[in-house]
């Protein structure tokens, strides 16, 4: 029983995140959540979304999803149903799909930062395992303070979908609302590994005056210069010499997401820790 004890005891420490923290040579680390205590995240990091929010998403995002628990963030999508309070038959437009649908079939969560830390450059880690099942819309991301979407500016550092994990840019076109995309997309399958979604893995941006590049486990995954990202709106200005917060959150179904509905629900988005670094 002893040496059962001391087996369980070293695959429990060998499965388990790593937390050590190395802080990036000419970097000081300036924001971190390390999902250390249990219990609901820290009310000082994050705020909420609720509800249907975006990109026709079948999941009603709520607080009650997101549980920190043995040193992770856990962020979990339930197959449940759930009444719409804002359900209006007759809704029309474009967001027509908040107010139409009777109920939700779907709930999870979204945290973000905005309302309480945003930051203008820097580097911004995440290290976390993602579930690439079909439907399910896993994302790590930021977004503009200063100005309405895409004129505020969006990075991708992690979604993945369809299969495929992606990197992606956006800013204004001299379109309201339709952005101009410097995107990327590889297949989980191309790196190689069978179990790859059933490991951790550290998404990274760093950004600075002049460029922004994506990582993930140290492979770059996209790039651009900030001098080619000019929002074509008029202000002749790059979103990406703003503030940007950071959005944490897994979507089910909607524009891009995929068919959920031969999958098997729970499914996680579980964060060992996101960390902010500036020079």
């Amino acid at each position: 029983m002893i040496r059962l004890a001391i087996l369980t005891t070293a695959f429990a420490l060998l499965t388990q995140p790593v937390f050590a923290q190395k802080v990036p040579k000419g970097y000081k680390l300036v924001w971190a959540d390390e999902f250390n205590k249990p219990g609901k995240p820290d009310p000082k990091n994050w705020n909420y979304e609720t509800g249907f929010v975006r990109n026709n998403e079948l999941q009603w995002y709520q607080p009650q999803n997101a549980i920190v628990k043995n040193g992770l963030l856990i962020i979990e999508a339930r197959r449940e149903r759930k009444p719409n309070p804002n359900y209006n038959p007759a809704a029309s437009g474009n967001d027509a799909y908040k107010t139409k649908r009777e109920a939700a079939d779907y709930t999870s969560a979204c945290l973000i930062t905005s309302g309480k830390h945003s930051w203008t450059y820097g580097r911004f880690e995440m290290r976390a395992r993602i579930d690439v099942r079909p439907g399910i819309w896993p994302a790590f991301w930021a977004l503009g303070t200063e100005k309405e979407w895409p004129a505020g500016g969006e990075i991708d550092i992690m979604e993945a979908y369809g299969g495929n994990l992606l990197a992606n840019f956006f800013w204004a076109s001299d379109q309201r609302w339709k952005p101009i995309v410097k995107d990327s997309r590889r297949p989980v399958t191309s790196f190689g590994d069978p179990k790859w979604s059933e490991k951790f893995h550290i998404w990274r941006m760093d950004w600075d005056k002049t460029k922004i590049s994506l990582f993930m486990d140290n492979r770059l995954m996209n790039e651009i210069e900030i001098a080619k990202t000019i929002n074509q709106d008029g202000s002749n200005q790059s979103p990406y010499h703003s503030p940007l917060y950071l959005l944490l959150n897994l979507a089910i179904g909607g524009d891009a997401g995929g068919d959920p509905s031969k999958t098997t629900f729970p499914a996680k988005l579980e964060v060992d820790y996101v960390r902010v670094y500036q020079k």
